[in-house]
């Protein structure tokens, strides 16, 4: 094995818009209510998928927070798109996702002629994390608090994972070799970016489990792939396109319209890989922009707010979900969340009801965010799925009973789900960007005055501008309350 294994037990330390916009037509599968019918189609919209009616989960107006098992239903698909790409792992998704459920190791078995009884994997045991940044380092706190063991596989070394993680391994994710190496030593394997090589996933799969199953990486890490997924399915998006050559850009932006969204189908986040369209003359400069790679092309779409959506799905099928954030960016970034959001019960209720269909469809073992539009007539547009906890529930760290981390332990564990309510009324957190240390070191002695905010540092050494450094969260009675302290605080890092 090429890869280099660091053992360490050491505390963390510190040194030193597109909003896709336009109107789309009501989707067959109507999550508004229990029991809601097509509407009729507008005049002039795109025209869209035929949708399949899904039989609800639950009542849409169910209470935040509920527990849930999956239930089987039918789910048919007639969708269009700029060129029909059926990936043969999205069919087989809901038989692999559901054999990766059981683990490698020996099950208990349950009473006669019943299922296995999935092995709970206790304390003590050693969990894999696939990638090494903030979002795998607060993953790892969670779990070493909860007596786990942690080893992180990732290229870079002293990464923020690796800081607090028991073990972290150095090697690339095209080392196969390292990668069954590190497989054989944990006895569960998640991981804390979507960009991971399915090649990779697969090597791990075959000695360890991996939750979420790589099907699910292999849907989620893909624009093309995701919005034909989410297509298939009924759930509604913005019109969109997928192209893969430059003459079905043209004919995926004719069909969409102007103004559109073109993004490149894989290594998109945070803005990157997007290029508004605002007349046709735009698409060969934007071909070219990309690389000549696989695009998706999305009608942009006018907004009242973004929201996000954290659900978690454990191995027997039982559903939790936090309240809705509210979301807002600046530069395609995050720059702070909310919660709750500012939107109504009902469509509080709708966006609860998506979630849990999708992690249904993916037969899906932990935390997954549903990202969501909300567009000027008060329509719910699911924009994007991350396969892992997300940025707007790091607050939940603070303001929750369980946060999202704990959550993806617990269900990756086999273990029963924690609660979703919040310590608080409300809760508000904002981003540090690198650009905060462009002066300078940040004033934290004026921030730490503010002492119902709480601090957390990445570890990372290196800040630059749009870099994710760290986040701050705040409490209150009122979001309001919530956000103007956590603004506050970071506000004096400046002074």
């Amino acid at each position: 094995m090429d890869g280099g294994v660091r053992e360490r037990r050491r505390s963390a330390r510190h040194r030193g818009d597109h909003r896709g916009r336009g109107r789309r037509r009501a989707s067959s599968w109507d999550g508004r209510g229990a029991h809601g019918a097509a509407r009729a189609r507008r005049a002039g919209a795109e025209r869209r998928a035929s949708r399949a009616r899904f039989t609800p989960l639950d009542r849409a107006d169910a209470g935040r927070g509920s527990r849930r098992h999956a239930r089987h239903r039918q789910a048919g698909c007639d969708q269009r798109g700029t060129s029909r790409r059926v990936d043969p792992r999205q069919l087989a998704s809901r038989s692999a996702c559901a054999a990766a459920r059981l683990p490698h190791r020996a099950d208990a078995e349950g009473p006669s002629g019943t299922a296995p009884v999935t092995k709970v994997i206790a304390p003590g045991a050693a969990l894999g994390v696939l990638g090494s940044g903030q979002l795998g380092r607060m993953f790892a706190i969670a779990a070493r608090r909860m007596g786990y063991r942690v080893h992180t596989f990732s290229p870079d070394a002293d990464t923020p994972t690796g800081q607090v993680a028991d073990v972290e391994v150095v090697a690339e994710y095209e080392d196969l070799d390292a990668l069954r190496a590190f497989a054989r030593q944990v006895d569960v394997v998640t991981f804390e970016f979507e960009n991971v090589p399915i090649d990779a996933i697969d090597a791990i799969e075959a000695i360890t489990p991996v939750r979420p199953c790589g099907v699910a990486l292999h849907t989620a890490q893909q624009r093309a792939r995701e919005k034909q997924f989410l297509a298939d399915r009924g759930f509604p998006t913005a019109p969109f396109g997928r192209a893969a050559s430059l003459d079905e850009l043209w004919d995926a932006v004719a069909r969409i319209g102007t103004p559109s969204v073109i993004k490149t189908a894989a290594f998109g986040y945070d803005g990157k890989g997007q290029h508004k369209v605002t007349t046709p003359a735009d698409v060969e400069h934007i071909w070219t922009a990309i690389g000549h790679q696989e695009a998706v092309v999305e009608k942009f779409i006018g907004l009242q707010t973004e929201i996000s959506m954290i659900g978690v799905r454990g191995i027997d099928g039982e559903m939790e979900h936090y309240q809705p954030f509210e979301n807002r960016h600046r530069d395609h970034i995050l720059d702070v969340t909310t919660t709750p959001a500012a939107i109504t019960p009902a469509l509080a209720a709708r966006a609860a009801e998506i979630t849990r269909h999708v992690l249904e469809e993916l037969q899906y073992v932990g935390v997954l965010c549903v990202e969501f539009f909300v567009d000027t007539e008060g329509e719910l547009l699911v924009n994007e799925l991350a396969p892992r906890p997300h940025n707007s529930g790091h607050l939940t760290f603070d303001a929750a009973v369980t946060s999202q981390f704990e959550q993806q332990v617990r269900a990756i564990c086999a273990l029963p789900l924690g609660s979703t309510m919040l310590l608080t009324p409300a809760a508000a957190m904002a981003n540090l960007l690198g650009e905060l240390w462009e002066d300078g070191e940040p004033n934290w002695a004026a921030a730490s005055r503010f002492s119902d905010v709480k601090l957390h540092l990445y570890g990372k050494t290196e800040p630059r501008r749009g870099r994710k450094m760290g986040h701050m969260t705040a409490m209150g009675r009122t979001t309001d309350e919530a956000l103007d302290r956590v603004i506050s605080a970071r506000d004096a890092l400046l002074i």
